[in-house]
């Protein structure tokens, strides 16, 4: 049903336009405490064969969706409500900004993906921590995703950063650091090494400091160079940082689309590009944190997961968790739901009662 409404209704208006749109209508679902809770008890995922524990943080399953698409918090309970184990809010930047110029969203259908040059469009840092400290009447597991400030200077990305993880860790599950969107002039400039172990010292040092100590994470490019990913993965170490997130979207063209006949009307469009197409490569990259890392790291993958076998290969391939957030676009409001009871499906048939026992299993 989803799908014929996508392709004869959603298809033919702007996706920026059905994505505020969708938004409100979930905001609904989070205010409506009776209809939410039912909607939890329904969709959300309940086998304990699924629960996984990653850097001292219990989640329900290991399917969450990633960062771009709740940029204001507003909708953690209604996504968790739909079956994701987790819900990574943002990105959020210290300051409120618009964002690039519109249009800055573009579907790539015969691809599978999007393409998006939003620039962090969000409220601030001070406006999301007033919505995460509100009462949930649902469980939500929350990461929070913080980038740069678009009018910061790269000389003072550090305290812009730092900025918003005194607002924001003492409310989040988990901490992530961004410095991996295209779509903020310089950002992925913070990836190297030099520039990245003053940032993440700096951030952990807040992140440790609050009560609980909230584990700190990396999200890092699908177009960094082999031997980048390990130095960052060093550095991840290094630090003892909990976690690397890979990956954010490619600004690449060549890469595998899954295409048939003509290209999409918008895959030339510039912006970072996600979804199917960048499967292959998110795929690598998590195999390469993998050899590198082994279990010393959580691993979240993210790029091109479409559906439970997706989820299956990431696993085996040594992530914890993974995330998703294209596909939805296509797949409707219980893809995640569906991913979760595949998966559950698929560890009741091998007998195995406990998650761990599948993770890294393929890992070389």
């Amino acid at each position: 049903m989803y799908r014929f409404v996508f392709t004869q209704v959603l298809s033919r208006f702007d996706p920026e336009d059905v994505h505020h749109l969708t938004v409100r209508a979930l905001h609904l679902l989070s205010v409506t405490p009776a209809v939410k809770r039912l909607v939890h008890r329904r969709l959300a995922p309940r086998d304990p064969a699924l629960r996984v524990r990653a850097f001292g943080v219990h989640f329900p399953g290991p399917f969450g969706l990633a960062a771009g698409f709740d940029k204001d918090a507003g909708c953690v309970e209604a996504m968790s409500a739909l079956g994701f184990g987790h819900v990574e809010v943002g990105t959020i930047t210290a300051h409120a900004q618009p964002g690039n110029a519109r249009p800055r969203l573009f579907r790539v259908p015969r691809a599978r993906g999007i393409v998006n040059r939003m620039g962090f469009n969000n409220a601030g840092a001070g406006a999301a921590a007033r919505v995460l400290s509100r009462p949930r009447g649902v469980p939500a597991v929350v990461g929070v995703n913080i980038g740069k400030t678009k009018v910061v200077p790269e000389s003072e990305a550090v305290q812009d950063y730092v900025t918003s993880a005194r607002e924001l860790a003492p409310l989040a599950d988990y901490l992530v650091v961004n410095v991996s969107s295209p779509n903020t002039p310089g950002l992925r400039d913070l990836q190297a090494v030099e520039l990245l172990r003053p940032l993440l010292a700096a951030v952990k040092e807040v992140a440790d400091a609050t009560p609980r100590r909230t584990p700190l994470l990396v999200k890092i490019a699908p177009d960094l160079a082999d031997d980048d990913v390990d130095a960052i993965a060093d550095l991840a170490l290094d630090l003892g940082l909990d976690g690397i997130i890979a990956t954010n979207t490619t600004i690449r063209r060549d890469l595998d689309a899954g295409r048939a006949g003509r290209p999409d009307e918008h895959w030339d469009e510039t912006g970072g590009l996600s979804g199917r197409p960048l499967k292959g490569r998110s795929l690598e990259v998590l195999r390469r944190l993998r050899a590198r890392v082994g279990d010393r790291l959580t691993l979240v993958s993210v790029g091109g997961v479409e559906d439970a076998d997706d989820v299956w290969e990431r696993l085996l391939a040594g992530a914890t968790l993974v995330q998703g957030y294209s596909a939805m676009i296509y797949e409707g409001p219980l893809w995640a739901h569906r991913i979760h009871r595949e998966l559950s499906r698929r560890l009741r048939r091998r007998g195995v009662t406990d998650l761990r026992e599948v993770i890294g299993l393929t890992a070389g």
